[in-house]
């Protein structure tokens, strides 16, 4: 085991903040957006397929409740109160900074009425109601089972049953033993107050696991213990705590975990997120008297910027505890370590192994031997080895060259090392001898793209998932022994028939040259000639990527009905490595909307669909894609689903999040950080008097990642400046927050508000219904 960054919200498919342990597969997707199959990755939901309404049908509610009629008795637009700011000598108005207090009475009012006319407008969509039925009975077909985790014996792993709206947390003893319920988040909840389980991990023995719950997808929350053999709370209670959910010791009775700075009332936003330090806790004592061990002003040799984030791991194959420090959200690194002993001491003495000049993403341990995955002169990434007592990156071995496929992920098994490739879409995981560097593909069950499960380092083999568009995830496990992956059949299939749905990869060429990637998704029988129905999915940020397969039948409403889901990875993710996400971030971001301009551009060339009919969506960072397209091409796309946005980036860095993130975006505190976040705002480049497309903005409003005012003034500008008649809808959830935390429930109701939205402004075409 390692410390892997990509168990950070790379949720970077969301806006990303540090969250240092959690899954892999939560991190890579989770934008939020619906229908982005970025949630879908995380949260697994499966609608399968229904009948299509019948035609008369359609046609009678189609002609009862137009988009003219909806589009009626709009609320009042907001008030304008310009705030001037002046940035290198450039002035900036801003319309509705007023909006950014959302304690204020009025902003709430507004924002209030603003969501109750979005409702009134959805419930009245002709299809809503019966897309939310396929989604809520289709949702409920089979188990799902989520991250699964080993200790020893014990299997543990989040569970929902059909018909149950939360995943709770089980345990079986043996892959075939009866499963026991250790934590139940409705049951936590409790006058009024919806909790969600977030981050968890077990003691070495398997006896305790720790975990963080939240209310209301704040996920900003506390750590509490439960145990194992009983099941029994242990009443053990830290606030301020949000990521990993707890390092345990060899001792099973204390653990380190970070825990966020006690802020008081009045204090700035940005102070929210910084000066974190790592604690140890022992169980049964007061977490205020806890020890730090590192982290801002502990230790008086390390300098430690207050800005910086720490995250710690353990794992029983080490003697070690490594620790990682995280500038923003930078993709390379700070990198120590110290001996189990030493935490005894105080200050504890940590031995720096990387600085953040060796741009090393993640490292591991073992035995006596380092690893690093390093994409210094190699952005599409290899992994070195080198001595753990007196490492020299310069002089380090190369285990796994760069090539043309970006090295994603590692793990480093008692057997061998296993390395994550990611070609474009494609994954794959290699077998390496840790003797003679001897290098060979895992062969699999069936074709699909195989990613790492959770693989304790003291393990021989390795756990994957597998997964194609047509067949649901499977949890594998690799036996070296015999070379044969088994199922492990602890995540159950979903018996959803896919096999008619079909898959297109096509790469369209920008406007500078470059090709870019896209998958584009359709049920048998679709015709292009220019008339369908198209959703087209974008992200672009933190090198994420947003093309490789996933199983996705929550789809199946929109296909059904002859509409087209389109993936695309345009520049800032990471389908091919760092450079490609170097492409489309800071300065060189208007790459990333211009891709994915050029997608669409593709499409209606390729006859797959036209402007009136093509709809798009980008959630979180996607939101900058997004929001940029329309302000740039307006007349390009027949509406727009802008999921928690972050709409109005030169004013990100003001908010709690903001600070993490200057390293992707940049800083107004600079010239060039000033500049590039202008010309990625959105919100400054909607101008009065055009026809914009029709827009859906979503956003939950706990979201502590970005702030629900983003969406609310991106909604203000639009529903003054357009003149295209068509509606303007602000959607708030409030009892949601980035798209973390929330139900199934919530997910169905937001996907079918967004497909019954693009049906009515896109045209369903009854005549095309696919049977």
């Amino acid at each position: 085991m390692k410390i892997n960054k990509k168990h950070q919200l790379k949720n970077r498919y969301s806006h990303k903040v540090y969250i240092p342990s959690l899954a892999v597969t939560l991190i890579r997707k989770i934008r939020q957006s619906l229908p982005s199959k970025a949630i879908v990755r995380s949260l697994k939901l499966n609608p399968f397929k229904f009948a299509s309404i019948g035609l008369a049908t359609c046609l009678l509610l189609t002609s009862i409740v137009t988009p003219h009629a909806l589009a009626q008795n709009s609320p009042l637009k907001a008030p304008v109160r310009e705030v001037k700011d002046t940035y290198f000598g450039q002035t900036i108005t801003d319309p509705y900074r007023w909006m950014e207090d959302l304690q204020a009475v009025e902003t709430q009012k507004w924002m209030k009425a603003q969501a109750d006319y979005a409702r009134t407008y959805l419930d009245k969509l002709p299809m809503r109601d019966e897309i939310l039925k396929e989604l809520n009975a289709l949702s409920d077909v089979g188990v799902r089972v989520t991250d699964v985790r080993r200790r020893s014996d014990l299997y543990f792993y989040t569970r929902r049953a059909p018909n149950e709206n939360d995943f709770k947390l089980y345990v079986r003893k043996g892959l075939n033993g009866t499963e026991r319920l250790l934590v139940d988040p409705e049951k936590l909840s409790s006058m009024g107050k919806r909790y969600s389980l977030g981050a968890w991990n077990m003691s070495w023995d398997g006896r305790y696991v720790s975990y963080i719950i939240s209310v209301g997808g704040a996920e900003n929350g506390e750590l509490r213990v439960v145990e194992v053999e009983t099941g029994r709370d242990l009443g053990e209670r830290i606030d301020r705590t949000r990521f990993g959910g707890g390092s345990w010791l060899p001792d099973g009775k204390s653990f380190l975990y970070q825990r966020m700075q006690k802020v008081s009332a009045g204090s700035p936003a940005t102070d929210f997120y910084q000066k974190r330090r790592i604690y140890l806790h022992k169980l049964g004592t007061n977490p205020d008297t806890d020890k730090p061990v590192f982290g801002f002003d502990v230790n008086p040799s390390i300098k430690f910027d207050q800005k910086l984030s720490p995250s710690v791991l353990t794992d029983p194959s080490w003697k070690y505890v490594l620790l990682r420090v995280n500038s923003g959200v930078s993709p390379n690194s700070e990198f120590y370590i110290t001996s189990l002993d030493a935490l005894k001491q105080t200050p504890v003495p940590w031995r720096k192994l990387a600085t953040f000049d060796d741009e090393v993403s993640d490292i591991s341990i073992h035995g006596e031997d380092l690893y690093l995955q390093t994409y210094k002169n190699t952005p599409r990434y290899k992994i070195i080895r080198t001595s753990l007592l007196k490492p020299n990156l310069q002089q380090a071995e190369t285990i796994f060259p760069a090539s043309e496929a970006v090295v994603e992920d590692f793990k480093v098994q008692k057997d061998a090392l296993y390395v994550q490739t990611l070609d474009g879409g494609n994954r794959k995981i290699w077998r390496v001898d840790y003797k003679n560097k001897q290098t060979e593909p895992l062969k699999l069950p069936y074709e699909g793209s195989a990613s790492f499960g959770f693989n304790p380092a003291d393990m021989e083999g390795i756990f994957f998932n597998l997964v194609s568009w047509t067949k649901s995830r499977a949890l594998f496990v690799y036996e070296p022994n015999n070379g044969i992956a088994k199922d492990t059949n602890l995540v159950p299939p979903i018996p959803i028939d896919m096999s008619d749905i079909e898959f297109v990869n096509a790469k369209a060429k920008s406007y500078d040259g470059t090709m870019i990637p896209l998958v584009i998704m359709y049920k048998r029988g679709l015709k292009r000639d220019g008339t369908n129905p198209v959703l087209m999915d974008g992200y672009g940020a933190y090198g994420v990527e947003n093309i490789s397969p996933i199983f996705a039948p929550y789809t199946l409403p929109w296909l059904n009905r002859g509409g087209a889901i389109i993936w695309t990875g345009v520049r800032g993710g990471g389908e091919y490595g760092e450079q490609w996400h170097q492409a489309g971030f800071q300065k060189t971001k208007p790459n990333t909307w211009k891709d994915f301009i050029a997608c669409a551009e593709y499409l209606i060339k390729e006859k797959y669909t036209s402007p009136q009919h093509l709809g798009i969506q980008g959630a979180s960072a996607g939101g900058i894609l997004i929001s940029n397209a329309i302000a740039e091409r307006p007349e390009l796309f027949g509406a727009a689903i802008i999921n928690v946005g972050l709409n109005n980036a030169l004013r990100a860095e003001t908010t709690a999040n903001g600070v993490p993130n200057i390293a992707e975006f940049g800083s107004f505190k600079t010239q060039l950080g000033f500049k590039a976040l202008l010309a990625m705002d959105g919100y400054h480049k909607i101008e009065k008097g055009v026809k914009y497309p029709a827009t859906l903005l979503t956003h939950g409003i706990n979201d502590p990642r970005v702030e629900p005012w983003m969406s609310a003034k991106m909604a203000a500008q639009l529903q003054t400046a357009s003149t295209s008649g068509k509606p303007v809808l602000l959607r708030i959830d409030y009892d949601a927050g980035h798209g973390q935390g929330s139900t199934k429930q919530q997910h169905n109701e937001k996907r079918a508000d967004t497909y019954a939205f693009l049906f009515q402004q896109l045209g369903k075409h009854e005549s095309k219904l696919l049977k």
